[in-house]
């Protein structure tokens, strides 16, 4: 259980923060930044769902448990993969890939299958659905760059939980985007 009774600490002021099994490392490190960008993945869904309440309970929903799921994946990535300690560390399971994929079918189910690429636009939730499938990105290339490093370890299974979930975001975008209706279209070489 999570116990939060004082905000600051001043633990981070020399520019360290804590990785889940205790261990300082500067906050630049790049696991902190896997995991912060992550969070910042979190913080994008949030603006999405204020535009998705009403007009879309079944996809709120679907935004509510993908924001309990990305501080599951912070709390996978603060514990280096390999490391166990006695609390059994929280790690993203196939489970949750599964789900994720089964709600991309889904939606993907009621589109009209795309003839060019889209921009990102349309609604204000389509609009921040995009912003978060890059930000997603740019979480997954961070985890991959770490996966990579010898003396780092990250699960495989968060990898492929941040792959599936920026091509949810696409498909979700769209499903915002009434169905694809209103998607804005790329027209290739439309301003030579």
């Amino acid at each position: 259980m999570v116990v939060l009774n004082k905000i600051y600490t001043r633990g981070g002021d020399d520019g360290t923060t804590a990785l889940g099994t205790g261990d300082r490392v500067k906050k630049y490190d790049l696991r902190v930044e896997a995991y912060g960008t992550s969070d910042e993945t979190n913080a994008v869904v949030g603006l999405a769902r204020m535009h998705t309440c009403e007009a879309n309970p079944d996809l709120d929903g679907m935004l509510a448990r993908i924001q309990n799921d990305l501080l599951d994946v912070g709390a996978d990535l603060c514990f280096p993969a390999e490391t166990k300690d006695e609390r059994g560390n929280l790690r993203i399971s196939a489970d949750q890939v599964a789900r994720l994929e089964a709600e991309i079918d889904k939606m993907n189910g009621e589109l009209e299958p795309l003839r060019s690429f889209v921009l990102p636009g349309g609604s204000p939730a389509a609009s921040f659905l995009h912003l978060a499938r890059t930000v997603c990105r740019r979480a997954e290339r961070l985890m991959v760059e770490l996966a990579s490093k010898p003396d780092e370890a990250v699960s495989e299974e968060v990898i492929r939980y941040m792959n599936r979930l920026s091509d949810f975001f696409f498909v979700a975008a769209r499903y915002a985007n009434n169905k694809g209706a209103d998607d804005v279209l790329w027209v290739q070489g439309q301003n030579r």
